[in-house]
């Protein structure tokens, strides 16, 4: 009964262990959360990336440009969320 109680105190508590930190950013009084931020700079680097592939006639080579486009924006912002908040 006694270790009962103690697991469910743990399970109970344990959930709130990450509520330490808010990763937000303060914009013009307004705090927005940072994987919002990394997720539109992403897109942002994936049009980029999207444009020089254009630009150097090197789109052809994508089989699949529905999946690389979102694919590419996911990585720049995991990325991006690895350097900066990890």
């Amino acid at each position: 009964m006694k270790r009962t109680l103690k697991t469910l105190a743990l399970l109970l508590v344990w959930p709130l262990a990450g509520c330490s930190h808010a990763p937000t950013f303060n914009i013009l009084g307004s705090f927005f959360p940072s994987w919002l931020i990394c997720l539109v700079i992403g897109i942002c680097l994936a049009w980029l990336a999207s444009w020089l592939l254009t630009r150097f006639k090197l789109e052809k080579l994508i089989a699949w440009p529905v999946l690389t486009y979102p694919s590419m924006a996911a990585f720049f912002s995991f990325l991006l969320w690895l350097i900066f908040f990890s």
